[in-house]
């Protein structure tokens, strides 16, 4: 009976090949899992109130995110502050805000990180009365609104004015809504009022056009910048708001803070770098309403920044806007280009697994089909040791029946044919035990 010989023991390949396979299915899905996880289909991306500039500038980032397939959701908030607050609520659900410079501490940017500053938003001080005010100090005594309390421009308006000595005890700080500021203002029932926001804003607005309310021209606003490194130094150019009325009547010099997108550290690096895309887009060039004019303080390539006076900057940001998007996701969608990433990193992962295992595997397996040939050279041993020891007919006799029993089972031995000749060196043995065994017959 001839043996059989095939191209590899599937048993044996089997017994090697799938703990090498569960191996690299373990170490993949770890990476997968938990190395480098899907990015999540869905960011919450927290604004302001519904109208709001904040707003608008999410509702244009959603584009962004519907072409590559990733839901923005869009959550009303009080304002930067309630911002803020959820971003270190780890149970909000929210992943990224607007947060106007100048509101957070130390301890508030901890584990937040900046995609940098989106746009201006210009302090204005408006008041009544035929005196210019040039400098905060010439509030004291005065009724300023400050905002609502808690709010953005509360907090900000409160910081300037105690740096120019101005509390409670010098002056009657009045906590306001925005919108009441041109009524308060203009029925005499405030001084100045202060605001923090965009000069597109209705509030804003409505009090450059309001007749005896005027807003100051900071003399020393190269200072607050300077000290403050969260503020700017603007200028408002005579007439710019409306030529007709030649609004404002001269050249404003303002200061101004800027909002930031900050999102929280632990956000998957994909929907970080999507979101960066996102303001590059939106904030790059300069916005032009449907009449053609330019938004005001907003040059093409100011924003977004690529730096942040405040919050720890992202390095997936700081690329997007050095190099543009990922290579891949200039040519495929974006989650073609996410899983491309996530198998890379998972090469690199498995390499070091794969290597010593693709490198033993074959080892393992020839010392399996050889051990299979030994075995039968142990049997072959034992036999002509116990043959030596025969001495009548009956008993060589029996030996050669142990032989061939020997010689059966060799025939019936899968072998691969990489080993065909160890094993027609085992059968020469066994023929060559035989004729020994025979030859001892005869004497």
């Amino acid at each position: 009976m001839r043996s059989r010989f095939v191209r590899f023991q599937l048993r044996d390949l089997l017994l090697i090949m799938v703990p090498v396979l569960i191996a690299v299915a373990g170490a993949t899905w770890i990476t997968f899992r938990f190395a480098h996880p899907a990015p999540p289909d869905t960011l919450v991306l927290s604004a302001a109130a519904a109208g709001s500039p904040y707003y608008r500038y999410a509702e244009r980032y959603r584009a962004v995110f519907e072409r590559n397939g990733v839901k923005l959701e869009i959550r009303e908030s009080g304002g930067s502050l309630a911002n803020l607050k959820s971003l270190s609520d780890p149970g909000s659900g929210v992943d990224a805000a607007f947060v106007q410079g100048g509101l957070a501490s130390s301890k508030d940017t901890h584990g937040l990180l900046s995609l940098g500053r989106v746009a201006y938003e210009p302090l204005w001080v408006f008041y009544t009365g035929s005196t210019p005010l040039e400098r905060l100090t010439e509030l004291k005594g005065k009724r300023i609104l400050v905002g609502p309390a808690g709010s953005g421009t509360n907090r900000l308006a409160l910081r300037l004015l105690a740096a120019n000595g101005i509390t409670n005890e010098t002056a009657t700080l009045i906590n306001h809504e925005l919108p009441d500021y041109v009524d308060l203002l203009a029925k005499g029932d405030a001084d100045a009022g202060f605001l923090v926001l965009a000069p597109e804003a209705k509030t804003i607005q409505r009090l450059l056009r309001t007749p005896d309310i005027h807003f100051m021209s900071f003399a020393n606003a190269d200072a607050y910048a300077q000290r403050f490194p969260f503020l700017s130094r603007l200028v408002l150019r005579q007439g710019v708001v409306d030529f007709a009325d030649n609004v404002p009547h001269s050249d404003t010099t303002l200061i101004s803070t800027t909002v930031a997108v900050v999102v929280r550290e632990s956000l998957h690096p994909a929907l970080i770098n999507l979101l960066a895309q996102a303001l590059q887009e939106v904030h790059g060039q300069s916005t032009v309403n449907d009449a053609g004019e330019v938004q005001l303080f907003q040059s093409a390539g100011e924003f977004p920044t690529a730096n942040d006076p405040e919050f720890a900057f992202s390095d997936e940001a700081r690329r997007v806007y050095r190099s543009g998007a990922p290579l891949l996701q200039r040519y495929v969608p974006f989650w073609v280009a996410t899983t491309v990433d996530r198998l890379m990193i998972s090469l690199v992962v498995l390499v070091p697994i794969l290597i010593p295992l693709l490198r033993f595997a074959p080892q393992i397996y020839d010392w399996r089909i050889r051990r299979r040939i030994i075995h039968w050279y142990g049997e072959l041993k034992r036999l002509e040791s116990a043959a030596k020891s025969a001495t009548t007919s009956e008993e060589r006799a029996a030996k050669l029946r142990d032989l061939e029993m020997i010689e059966a089972a060799v025939d019936n031995l899968p072998i691969p044919l990489g080993f065909a000749d160890r094993l027609y060196q085992l059968r020469q043995h066994i023929e060559l035990a035989r004729r020994r065994l025979t030859f001892a017959g005869r004497f």
